[in-house]
């Protein structure tokens, strides 16, 4: 099976036992799983592959999602920000506003 052209990475924040945080499953990140693959379905968007994330070190800006091998990194990413961020995906650009640095 051939590389996937894009790779969508959501934290969930899993983490080694006894280390602290996991903040993005606490924020439902598990959750937003789905409404990425939808969305990916919806805008018709191919060659995408989904997968959860253990804990990405961003905690503070999670829930996290990147975007391979654009490397893309996103915070704070809810419902809306999905949107955004799959739209800009569609037309092949990154949803800047949403960008972390």
């Amino acid at each position: 099976m051939p590389a996937p052209k894009h790779h969508i990475l959501v934290c969930t924040s899993s983490r080694l036992a006894g280390e602290p945080n996991g903040s993005c499953q606490r924020r439902d990140a598990g959750q937003l799983i789905a409404y990425v693959r939808e969305g990916v379905e919806e805008r018709g968007i191919d060659d995408v592959l989904i997968s959860n994330a253990g804990c990405l070190q961003r905690c503070a800006e999670g829930p996290i999602l990147v975007v391979y091998p654009e490397n893309w990194w996103y915070g704070r990413v809810d419902e809306a920000a999905v949107d955004e961020i799959l739209d800009a995906l569609a037309e092949g650009r990154p949803a800047t506003a949403r960008l972390l640095t």
